[in-house]
């Protein structure tokens, strides 16, 4: 299975037969790694409605027949462009033949460009065998630790570029309270304000013994097995 990392807080997962773009804000974006009209998508999930996670989920649903998964209120929004949804809240569980996702609370704002404002989220995925939590945009809070409680956590992706989200420095802490095997960092060098030093964090965490960091430039794969 491979995680690539499209930049900001977009993500494909691929493993080997379906493909799976979480929160896919490819155009306009200046570390975006690949063009809407060209990415593969079996499911969208988002994490929350801001432009830079909705990004062109619209788009590429309508292109290619992805479901999408959001909060109930966006995917309400987003239905009336015609798409197919799977309307979430928090705890509720996306099913599909790849596998599975769950909403989870994110300590963060959400407004859609349209004005839908909803809380923002996480997700915790299932497939290809292992289960990945994109925490989307957060700060640092005590809950990140309660997904893991419910089930082991493998890949973590987790921002770390502060101002909107928690800084690398809280991001830390972040790592030891969620307890996955493997920390994916992002939403960090898109923009002026975000801009964090990864290969920092990356030895904070590993020092720390919390997880294997894996720091991937946007267009990069980790391959997860």
């Amino acid at each position: 299975m491979q995680i690539t990392f499209l930049g900001h807080s977009a993500f494909s997962v691929h493993d080997g037969e379906t493909t799976v773009l979480i929160d896919p804000f490819l155009t306009g974006n200046p570390m975006g790694a690949a063009s809407a009209d060209e990415v593969a998508a079996d499911a969208i999930l988002l994490t929350h409605g801001h432009v830079d996670h909705l990004g062109d989920t619209v788009a590429i649903a309508k292109r290619t027949g992805a479901p999408v998964q959001a909060l109930v209120e966006i995917a309400n929004e987003i239905a009336e462009e015609g798409v197919e949804v799977i309307d979430t809240n928090f705890g509720g569980t996306a099913v599909f033949p790849w596998g599975s996702s769950r909403a989870v609370p994110a300590m963060h704002t959400s407004t859609t460009p349209t004005g839908t404002v909803t809380p923002a989220g996480g997700l915790v995925i299932e497939i290809g065998g292992k289960r990945i939590y994109h925490l989307g945009d957060t700060a640092l809070f005590s809950d990140l630790a309660l997904p893991g409680q419910r089930a082991k956590i493998d890949i973590a992706i987790v921002p770390i570029g502060g101002h909107y989200t928690m800084d690398r420095h809280d991001a830390v802490v972040a790592a030891a309270l969620v307890g996955a095997d493997v920390v994916i960092p992002c939403h960090y060098d898109t923009f002026p304000p975000i801009q964090a030093d990864a290969a920092a964090f990356k030895a904070d965490v590993e020092e720390a013994g919390h997880a294997q960091v894996v720091v991937l430039a946007p267009g990069e794969s980790y391959d997860a097995g």
